[in-house]
Parts: C-alpha cells; sequence; structure tokens
C-alpha cells in the first residue's frame, strides 16, 4: 500500500522569471544547492518529458551514508510553471510542481509544493529526508538567485 503527503515552500529572490525557471527547471544547476544531491547526468528524455535526469542522492542511514540513483523527469519547463517527477525503487515518487511569479521591485516569488507517495514502509523515512532536502534547497535558493543580476535591469 503507498502513502502520499505534501509540503510546501516559498521563497522570493531579486532576479528576473527566466533566471529562476533556468535553475529550478536544470537539476545539474542545483548540485551545490541540494544538500543530498552528489552526481546530476542528463539521459535521453523518456517520452512526454523535456528533459530527464539521473541522480544520485547520498542518504543517511544511521552512521552510514548510502548512494541511491533515480530517475527525474522535466514535465513542464515554462517561464511561470515547472513540474518534475522523479521515480526511485521500490514505487517512490517525489513530485514538484513550483509556480513562479513576478512582483513588485524586481523580485520574484517561488512557490513550491512537493508531493511524495512511497510505499507504507518507507513513507517516513522518505518523507522526512525529501522535506528536510527541499527546505534546504530552498534556505540556499534566494541566496543563489539573488546573485545573479536580472537581464534586463532598469536604469
Amino acid at each position: 500500500m503507498l502513502r502520499r503527503d505534501s509540503f510546501s515552500y516559498t521563497v522570493q529572490a531579486r532576479c528576473s522569471l527566466t533566471e529562476a525557471a533556468a535553475l529550478l527547471a536544470d537539476p545539474r544547476r542545483q548540485e551545490d544547492l541540494h544538500p543530498l544531491i552528489v552526481r546530476v547526468r542528463r539521459v535521453p528524455p523518456r517520452p512526454g518529458a523535456r528533459a530527464s535526469y539521473d541522480i544520485t542522492d547520498r542518504l543517511a542511514a544511521g552512521p552510514v551514508r548510502l548512494p541511491i540513483t533515480y530517475r527525474a523527469d522535466v514535465l513542464v519547463d515554462d517561464p511561470d510553471e515547472i513540474v518534475t517527477v522523479a521515480r526511485q525503487w521500490p514505487a517512490t515518487t517525489v513530485r514538484n510542481h513550483t509556480r513562479l511569479r513576478a512582483e513588485p521591485d524586481g523580485v520574484v516569488r517561488i512557490d513550491v509544493e512537493i508531493t511524495l507517495a512511497a510505499p507504507t514502509p518507507l513513507f517516513g523515512y522518505a518523507f522526512r529526508q525529501a522535506r528536510a532536502a527541499h527546505l534546504g534547497l530552498a534556505a540556499r535558493l534566494g541566496a543563489a538567485l539573488d546573485q545573479h543580476p536580472p537581464e534586463h535591469p532598469t536604469e
């Protein structure tokens, strides 16, 4: 039996929608920001995906760190919306639905909803790991985007 739950977060950064979307739609650009990712490799896209990646994370199991590799597919890659789905054995799926919106004064609002589904015996561990990793990414995301000037600065 699968169990499913979601969490969400919001980040604001001074950047363009294009720069925010480019970072969020490309896991290769997130290697230094995501607390678990140790390697990202682009692979031929699955049918219906705009891009696909093999991603290796290092998960903690007590004092042991275990590398796990999973496939992530970018399904929607627009300046105002990004949808990715990551699949890992056994029957674990993480869906990331990100919405981006320009706000006054060159600020971009990034609203992210993460939905995780996993077999009931694995769910608690997988959900805690996913939540901690994505909130860690969120904590670094605003600063990373603020480092890049907007594409069309106002004069």
